[in-house]
Parts: structure tokens; sequence; C-alpha cells
């Protein structure tokens, strides 16, 4: 099944991004096509007035969105009277199928200038000669709306405008601000893609815990739905599932401080983004980000960045799970690699300090702790020993 979209919705999109569709963009346009000119402001009837009598007098049309099907006959009215001299037609959902059959038929021959409409005109409608977009109250809309509305214009070798205007004075809701500005900002070829993104951010995947949604979610708990779902995907893909993250939990203070970082949404990025590092490289680039946001970063938040490389390195050892109890530090493996173990307990640096336990239901090794160094650093340098020690 291929499905085609110019703003996949978020559901649709996380699918694609989690690897449970396949997805490919389309990045040229087709030729001698120019990028609709968008603007976003409030509604002030001398500006559109004079957007509509440009377009007239180049001898092209417009579509003007007015959402109500029970005013939309004294908007045209309107119309008629401040700009006289022009053919306005209206087209809504609840007229006849002949009705609008012969209106639309009129406007694609080019005989009605200014269309007032409602969301009819969303998708299916190739008319080039329109080349002007009107629409009221824009911040109701949603974002994919927006998107697929402003694609009835700009589809010949004409510059093309799209006006999304507002009440005046209306304080506008977050997020109707960010969906306005994200139209605004997205108006190049190749933008529905990345409009989909922005809603995806706006509005979410979809409500995975909600109690609407079939199954029962929070008896497994969002971690190990995503663990079953990759796991799932990667086995109709054929490919052998991946080695789970190492879990640490060492005695170390590690944590982003609310008196360095003070809103709760960037400490939890934060989080997000330090769990998320898998390299040194990785680990830079955070870390310049932070110093050039916030400052010098305190011991918590280095603490944490390294504990993220400590767990990658360690889960390229075939290390499972970290554990500090009292003095010593637990490595449990995944699968027991007799050379390397052996060659560890060997090391005179460890001779007394590293022991294997056979008693457990996993192969574990108990690094005894030194005195007067933190857990972080000696587990750091007891797992580059034993990576060294796996033979290639």
């Amino acid at each position: 099944m291929l499905t085609l979209s110019a703003t996949p919705i978020p559901r649709t999109l996380n699918m694609a991004l989690s690897g449970i569709r396949d997805m490919s963009t389309l990045e040229e346009p087709p030729a001698d096509r120019y990028p609709v000119q968008t603007f976003v402001m409030e509604h002030n009837n001398a500006i559109i007035d004079d957007a509509i009598r440009r377009e007239v007098e180049r001898g092209g049309q417009v579509y003007y969105l007015h959402n109500r099907t029970e005013t939309i006959d004294q908007c045209a009215g309107a119309l008629r009277r401040r700009i006289p001299g022009i053919t306005v037609a209206v087209a809504h959902g609840q007229m006849g199928e002949d009705a609008l059959g012969d209106v639309m038929q009129s406007m694609a021959e080019g005989e009605i200038q200014v269309l007032v409409c409602t969301t009819i005109i969303e998708t299916g409608l190739d008319i080039p000669n329109a080349n002007t977009l009107i629409i009221e109250n824009a911040d109701r809309f949603g974002l994919s709306q927006l998107h697929q509305l402003r694609g009835r214009v700009g589809r010949s070798t004409r510059h093309a405008y799209a006006y999304f205007t507002y009440k005046p004075d209306k304080n506008l809701t977050e997020i109707a601000e960010k969906r306005l500005s994200a139209i605004r900002d997205f108006a190049e070829f190749g933008s529905g893609f990345k409009i989909a993104m922005r809603d995806l951010e706006i509005r979410g995947a979809g409500n995975l815990l909600g109690s609407e949604q079939s199954g029962h979610m929070m008896s497994v708990g969002y971690d190990m739905y995503l663990k079953l779902l990759d796991e799932a995907v990667l086995e109709e893909r054929g490919e052998a599932p991946q080695a789970p993250d190492c879990t640490a939990d060492l005695n170390v203070t590690a944590n982003v401080d609310k008196d360095f970082v003070s809103r709760g949404e960037e400490r939890m990025d934060l989080y997000r983004r330090m769990a998320a590092i898998r390299s040194q490289e990785d680990a830079d680039d955070l870390l310049d980000e932070i110093v050039d946001r916030y400052g010098e970063p305190p011991k918590g938040v280095l603490n944490l960045i390294d504990i993220a490389l400590l767990r990658a390195k360690a889960k390229e050892a075939g290390i499972k799970d970290i554990r500090q109890k009292a003095g010593d530090v637990l490595f449990t493996l995944h699968n027991l690699n007799f050379e390397a173990v052996s060659s560890l307990c060997a090391d005179p640096d460890y001779k007394s300090r590293v022991t294997f336990l056979a008693n457990t239901k996993e192969p574990t090794l108990r690094l005894k702790l030194a005195s007067g160094v933190d857990s972080l650093r000696q587990s750091k340098i007891f797992i580059d020993r034993y990576r060294a020690c796996i033979p290639h």
C-alpha cells in the first residue's frame, strides 16, 4: 500500500519515524513554480481588498475562505459592496450537488473572480489561474490543514500569495501562535515534511496512555511498550533485536539542579538528550550547548554526561547493568566471556579487587572500590580495562 500526503498527520508520521512504515520524501517541485508568498496578520479590510484588486487586475482569481455557512452569503455581499465590479460566487458543502458543480465549473473556466468558500476547497482542486488565497480566522485551523489550503494556489508559473488572518486584538493561544508561525516560516518547496514534523511536536503522536486507546498501556509502561514495538518492527524486517541499553545506579550526585536550569521543561529535555548520548562527540556537542545557554555546568550535570558515556561503553562491552552496593560495584554481563574475565582478574591492579560471582542468575563481576576515589571514575576505568581484554 502506497500512501501519498503533503502533510501526514502526527500519528502516521510517528509510525513512519518509528519504522512501522517506510517513508520517502519528494524534494523536487514541478518546473517553473514559485513558492507561495505567505503573510500572517490581523484581518484588515483595506489590505485584503487591495490584494483582491491586484489579483483581479492581472487576470487572476481569488479564494476567500470564510468557514461559516450561516454568514458566508453576508461575507460575499460585503465584498461586492467594498469592491464594485468584481464577480463573486459562493461555494460550500451544504449546497446542492448541481449548484455546487455549476459554481466550481464556472470557477475553473475563469468566469468567477472571487470564490467565497469553506474548506470544501481543501483538496482536489487544480485551478492554475487562482493565485491569491485569503483565510479568515486562520488561528482556528490545524497546521496541516493550512498547508493543504495554501496548496490551492501557486499551481502555475505565476507568483502566488496567501494571507492567513485572525481577528484584530485577539489573544491567540500558544498553540495557535505556534501553528501560524510554522506556516509563515515554512513556505519554501519541500516544506510539507517540516510542517508535519512541527505538527507532530505541537500535537504529539497520539494519546498512547489514554483510556480511549485499545489495550492496557499502563500495565506494561510506556518504555516497555516502545521496547516491544521496536522488537516487533525488527522481527518483521528479519533483523536481530538490538541489545538493550545498559543501566547504571551509582552513588554519585547526577542531576540538573533547578538553580542551574529553572524551567522544568528544559530540565526534562536535557535529561532526555543526555540519556541519548552514545559517543564522546555527542557529549561534547551537548556540553558546548549547555555552556552556551546556561553557563559553566555544576558537577551533577557533568556526572550525568559521564554516566551516559559509561552506559554506552558498557553496552558495547556486553555489560547490561552497573550497580553500586556499599563499597562494591557489580557489573552484570550479557554473556560470560571467559577469556576476558580471566585476563581482567589477572590484572595486577585488580587481582585482589575483582571477583567473579558464580552463584548469581547471570554472570557478574564485583569490583571492590578503592578509597578516596568516586565510584563513577573507578567504573569508567574498569570498563575501559574490560573492553581492552575482550579478544577482537
